[in-house]
């Protein structure tokens, strides 16, 4: 095998936690390289014509919150770059096949909106709702500074005394933080229809409502983040096509079509890739973007790792909470909803609940999906094509969404096969209750993306976008377990970047920017700090 190529860092895949950890070691001083199994960069930020010319399609990362806090939007000047931005002042609403009023959030400065919404339904509930908003928000410094550093051990049970200090006089104790987030749902709110709306609000991002120690995240990073939402302006690919532009104008190299096959490991410490046969090498260090079981035991191999790491490796789970499926409808009309005589402002929300009734059958929807079964059809949607003309033909629409499903190992690829046949052809049958124009004559073409094809396409085990269960023991300093929770390994040089690690999945680009830190730390870089953001 011939050393083709010699580097300071070799990062292993172009996701968006690589590609912000490579521009800031290049920025840094290091000689850095991405090498990217795919034609293209940026994982699940991906936007294709899967169903018809023209027709734009978000293929899994959908709404983007945290463009204003996201450090590398600024220091690589990435609207300079090109990333553009809708904030569409309707961000999410439940529609209900009886035509009754809807409910819908809007943007945190029309808080006035939100409220009206609620309060239709009930006056306690929007001024409870309307409060926490505005508390989240307060909190928000704290809250990105947290999400843009190292998880630091222990954090999570000091946790009791901020939390009656931000929201005790609301009745919130300490004793919330031992809560699902059903459990604090349901005890803050009393109308059925917002509860069914923020149940499946929160578990968009992936924090199971059932899941025991994790309901004050809904107070915390839901709540921050809902009605944050921001729409990427010709697809969520611009994001990842900046952020390759910022890797360039910096000088990284960028190796498409090369599928790293090993980690080069000599004397306990990492020192290159194979990729494609050929070998490149790293005189200062390796990164992964790519899930911690594959990094460990694929890509380093077990023979370099001690028997706790391998334990904790194999013992890593994923799924089924970030499990998902996303349909693809080619429309001409948008939907028009029974519900919008109440309030027309739904038929131009930007995220739009479909098929549910109320809190229950919502919560028996993502119990279904957590559990092994395809559930009933039922959507969280979205048509871009309502703020970027982009998206779709003149006088076009695109509509998509993400059903919750199984893992993608629950099913047998015939029975994904039949899913992707029937499951779209059922969800019209229930869309048309909720919005009597979307009939068949309404629909162009459509088409559905599995878990089982994201787990092939974008490398998403089970088709888990988190590459990771959000649970107590994997969250926080516990991710992806306390030994790694660093970005380092036990391997000298190797280092984790990817949404296995803190904080986890979502467009943030948190885990290749705090693997940064833990670099620079390690090897005297210059420290990203930026005093006036604070992180």
């Amino acid at each position: 095998m011939t050393v083709v190529r010699t580097y300071d860092a070799v990062v292993i895949g172009a996701g968006h936690n690589g590609l912000c950890l490579a521009a800031y070691l290049q920025r840094a001083g290091l000689r850095t390289v991405v090498v990217e199994r795919r034609h293209e960069e940026g994982g699940g930020a991906n936007t294709e014509e899967p169903v018809l010319p023209g027709f734009r399609f978000n293929l899994h990362a959908q709404y983007m919150e945290f463009f204003d806090v996201m450090p590398m939007v600024r220091d690589f000047g990435l609207e300079d770059l090109g990333l553009r931005t809708a904030m569409p002042e309707a961000q999410a609403g439940i529609a209900f096949a009886d035509g009754r009023p809807p409910v819908v959030l809007h943007r945190p400065d029309l808080s006035d909106r939100t409220h009206a919404s609620i309060a239709r339904y009930s006056k306690t509930d929007a001024d409870t709702y309307v409060e926490l908003k505005q508390r989240a928000m307060m909190m928000e410094p704290q809250l990105a500074a947290g999400l843009y550093s190292p998880p630091v051990p222990g954090a999570a049970e000091s946790q009791g005394p901020l939390v009656e200090a931000a929201f005790g006089d609301l009745g919130v104790g300490a004793h919330f933080l031992m809560k699902s987030p059903k459990m604090v749902i349901d005890e803050l709110f009393e109308a059925p229809e917002l509860r069914a709306l923020l149940y499946r609000t929160c578990v968009e991002w992936g924090f199971p409502v059932d899941g025991q120690g994790t309901g004050i995240g809904f107070l915390t990073f839901i709540m921050w983040t809902l009605g944050n939402w921001k729409l990427a302006l010709g697809g969520t690919h611009t994001l990842a096509k900046t952020m390759t532009q910022a890797c360039y104008r910096e000088g990284v190299d960028l190796l498409e079509n090369m599928a790293v096959e090993r980690v080069l490991v000599e004397d306990g410490r990492a020192v290159g890739v194979v990729a494609r046969g050929e070998e490149i090498r790293a005189t200062k260090l390796v990164a992964s973007n790519a899930d911690v079981r594959q990094t460990l035991l694929d890509l380093v191999g077990e023979e370099e790792l001690s028997p706790l790491w391998v334990r904790r490796a194999r013992a890593y789970r994923y799924g089924p909470s970030h499990v998902l499926g996303t349909p693809c409808f080619c429309l001409y009309e948008a939907p028009v909803y029974k519900s919008a005589r109440w309030d027309a402002e739904l038929d131009r929300c930007f995220y739009t609940m479909v098929g549910f009734d109320g809190p229950d059958d919502t919560i028996e929807y993502i119990r279904d999906a957590y559990r092994g079964v395809v559930p009933k059809p039922a959507a969280g949607t979205w048509v871009n094509s309502l703020w970027d003309r982009s998206q779709a033909p003149p006088r076009r629409h695109a509509a998509t969404g993400w059903y919750f499903l199984p893992s993608a190992s629950e099913l047998s690829a015939a029975e994904w096969t039949e899913v992707r046949a029937t499951y779209n052809e059922r969800f019209l049958d229930v869309w048309h209750e909720f919005a009597p124009n979307m009939t068949r004559d309404n629909v162009l073409a459509h088409k559905l993306y599995t878990p089982d094809q994201m787990e092939r396409k974008n490398l998403m085990r089970e088709g888990d976008f988190s590459n990771g269960e959000f649970a107590p023991d994997q969250m926080g300093a516990n991710r992806p377990f306390p030994e790694a929770s660093s970005y380092r390994t036990e391997v000298d040089g190797l280092y984790l970047c990817g949404p296995s690690s803190y904080p986890g999945g979502g467009m943030h680009a948190a885990c290749g920017y705090n693997a940064f830190k833990a670099i620079a730390e390690d090897f005297s870089l210059p420290s990203p700090l930026v005093a006036e953001r604070g992180y």
